[in-house]
């Protein structure tokens, strides 16, 4: 039997990285109905690449799916968020305990030149580039644990909390807040503290819940 040809990457596939960012951004607001004749418009495809890019957003849990009434981008309550963040901390807390059994030198430079800019963003208020470089530290925890399995459902769930997008960093205090408990994290890692790492990330976890909170508090009042 002749081997078969290796497809490029599905078009499906592009659809739902361009879709993606988009909701990231904001582009495309939580409960917005997805308008598919539109995007096939926009992007010069059929349905079929759409539809099948939709299902992949909706197992990660950005849209949902509505039976003869259509796609929606996912709003996220505070009850999802209640149930969300205490497994981000258990699992971030891990995270960081690994982390810090495995580092190297070479890795815990890269975490210190990442903190660096956290610091800068900081004292600069500029809370964007502070929530990327913020996405960058812990994804390069994530990434010295060595736990593929553990780091997949990590950023499966951080690709739903980010429905929620700035909200934490936007309240009262929480910048400053934010970036000393990464200055403990980052002290407890160097130390070579497993114990102590778990212990600050899975409560900096918790604390980006609470300032999310007060800042829904702040918009409803």
């Amino acid at each position: 039997m002749a081997p078969s040809r290796i497809a490029q990457t599905a078009l499906y596939q592009e659809v739902a990285e361009r879709l993606r960012l988009r909701i990231f951004a904001h582009e495309i607001l939580p409960g917005t109905r997805i308008d598919e004749q539109a995007l096939t418009a926009d992007y010069g495809i059929s349905r079929t690449p759409l539809r099948e890019a939709l299902k992949v957003l909706a197992a990660e849990g950005l849209v949902t799916l509505v039976p003869r009434r259509g796609c929606f981008v996912t709003e996220i309550s505070e009850q999802d968020l209640d149930e969300i963040f205490p497994l981000m901390a258990l699992l971030e807390g891990r995270c960081a305990f690994e982390a810090t059994r495995r580092a190297k030198a070479a890795d815990i430079a890269d975490i210190e030149a990442i903190h660096q800019q956290l610091e800068e963003f900081a004292a600069n208020r500029q809370i964007e580039r502070f929530f990327e470089a913020n996405q960058a530290f812990h994804y390069r925890v994530q990434a010295i644990s060595g736990n593929r399995w553990l780091k997949q459902v990590v950023q499966d769930l951080r690709k739903v909390l980010k429905l929620t997008r700035l909200f934490s960093l936007s309240a009262e205090g929480r910048l400053i807040q934010s970036l000393t408990e990464h200055r403990a994290l980052l002290a407890a890692i160097k130390s070579g503290d497993a114990g102590l790492a778990q212990t600050v990330m899975h409560d900096h976890i918790l604390a980006g819940r609470q300032a999310v909170a007060r800042t829904h508090a702040t918009d409803e009042s």
